[in-house]
């Protein structure tokens, strides 16, 4: 069963990378993505660099980057595109490549991805303490509570996180994510 699993997530991957050199083939390496970019500055590899990098087969440093894991799917790279190249969803496809593929850090970055999904579906907004509650627990790395507990704490102080069962109205928005689910054809 496992083998059976691993193939397919093998195959999958390999068409997935194939997918998205094609839609990168067109690019002509301008910087536009780079320079529009909001997030670019912390990202170890610039945009423009990482579609450079697909598209000579060095996939597997791409997917030990942090880059596209850092992109917010804010369309300013699609948008300005010249070429008119889908750089953004080409982003969430190597999201899914990572995690097929089981790249470093893949496992922590779907964790926090999946929680905070859950987190708007059941709330309607982010409720940072519970986000970063069910996040800690499905990373399942006590190490990062450590790491991210004087943050907490002073976000707490000044107000900007409220604990848990704090005094929004919350909106169940299940409904409208099984819709959704349904509309395109997922499980």
């Amino acid at each position: 069963m496992m083998r059976a699993e691993t193939a397919q997530n093998a195959a999958r991957a390999e068409s997935l990378l194939k997918d998205i050199r094609e839609e990168l083939r067109a690019c002509m390496q301008c910087g536009t993505c780079s320079a529009s970019c909001p997030n670019s500055h912390a990202m170890d590899l610039t945009p423009r660099r990482m579609w450079r990098m697909i598209l000579c087969g060095l996939e597997d440093e791409v997917l030990a980057s942090n880059t596209f894991y850092l992109c917010s799917s804010c369309y300013s790279c699609t948008l300005r595109c010249p070429r008119g190249l889908p750089l953004t969803s080409a982003m969430a496809a190597l999201k899914r490549l990572a995690q097929l593929r089981s790249a470093p850090g893949a496992a922590a970055h779907t964790a926090f991805y999946r929680a905070f999904v859950d987190n708007i579906r059941r709330h309607g907004r982010v409720r940072e303490a519970d986000l970063m509650a069910r996040y800690l627990l499905a990373a399942k790395n006590p190490g990062l509570a450590m790491r991210f507990a004087p943050l907490g704490l002073r976000m707490l102080g000044k107000g900007k996180v409220h604990p848990l069962g704090g005094q929004h109205v919350d909106c169940d928005l299940s409904a409208l994510f099984d819709a959704a689910r349904e509309r395109e054809g997922l499980p």
